[in-house]
């Protein structure tokens, strides 16, 4: 069993990795920013601490004593403001400065494992082809401080650390922030995905992201993606989700529609058929979702039993 120092506790995955590791029975701190968060870390299980992640010497003095450093720290803003001018402003100083220090911290500190989130989809365009994690990136300027967090993971590797990276897909869940938003569109008759309805889409539920991150305690070095075993084009993602809400198939908007959206359009426009096999075959690791099939409709359903009747 290992001590385990978790940043984003609180985000969708980290409150159930939390339950998970101490399930496990690991000694885990985590941070938590206000006094109702540390309270839902303590009844996870875990230890909770207050922590400024952008002061080097408290940061230091957090980890010391702690064998794995688990990074999943993000500030990333809701659907509404994902296309205003300095809205990733918060979040790039996290993956920036922030896994930075933390890689910093952990090497100092003499910790033995780093596991850093990352983003999947900042993979260049794929057309058809499968991408695995030797395929080439195409970061657009919002996501381009995915790399940096890439790069401070790669230097816990240099001192000797084992610095993983898993490389998320486009998350879904019950308790999504995004998920609500497509569903509104969805039951206007559109659909909320840019792009060709041909184009691949590579997804990943909350749940499985987590027990990934468990699963990333025990592998080599790396880097790793985390999605679905099966990336579904667009058309039958929209559908899959029309069906579990009992409404008629969605419109795509027209292609052009989605440059208006700068780099953050283009990206969210591109085919991405992403490969999980190197996880999977390292690890053991399995999705309880295949793809967006079983996992949409799951979802939904706990939306609709947690909202209130009437």
């Amino acid at each position: 069993m290992a001590s385990i120092f978790v940043t984003g506790a609180t985000g969708v995955i980290g409150r159930r990795l939390l339950p998970l590791l101490s399930a496990a029975g690991h000694t885990v701190t985590a941070v938590g920013r206000s006094p109702a968060k540390r309270a839902a870390i303590e009844r996870a299980g875990a230890r909770p601490i207050e922590l400024d992640l952008f002061d080097s010497a408290r940061v230091r003095e957090a980890i010391t004593g702690h064998e794995v450093i688990v990074n999943l720290a993000t500030h990333i803003p809701p659907t509404s403001r994902m296309f205003f001018p300095g809205a990733w402003r918060e979040n790039d100083r996290i993956r920036r400065d922030g896994s930075r220090i933390l890689v910093e911290a952990a090497i100092a500190a003499g910790a033995a494992r780093f596991v850093q989130e990352s983003f999947a989809p900042m993979y260049a365009d794929g057309g058809e082809a499968w991408i695995d994690e030797r395929s080439r990136l195409r970061p657009a300027r919002y996501n381009r401080s995915s790399v940096d967090a890439e790069i401070s993971a790669d230097r816990a590797t240099q001192a000797g650390l084992a610095g993983v990276v898993l490389r998320f897909g486009a998350f879904y869940g019950p308790d999504s922030s995004q998920l609500p938003d497509m569903i509104r569109i969805v039951r206007a008759g559109w659909s909320p995905l840019p792009g060709s309805p041909e184009a691949f889409v590579s997804s990943v539920s909350h749940d499985d992201a987590s027990t990934a991150v468990v699963a990333a305690l025990e592998v080599p070095a790396g880097v790793y993606n985390v999605t679905d075993d099966e990336p579904v084009r667009r058309r039958e993602f929209v559908d899959v989700l029309a069906g579990a809400l009992g409404v008629a198939e969605p419109r795509f908007a027209p292609a052009w529609l989605a440059r208006l959206g700068g780099s953050l359009g283009e990206l969210l426009s591109r085919s991405l058929r992403i490969s999980n096999r190197k996880l999977r075959e390292v690890s053991g690791w399995a999705p309880a979702y295949p793809s967006v099939r079983e996992g949409l409709p799951a979802a939904v359903r706990a939306i609709e039993s947690a909202s209130p009747a009437g």
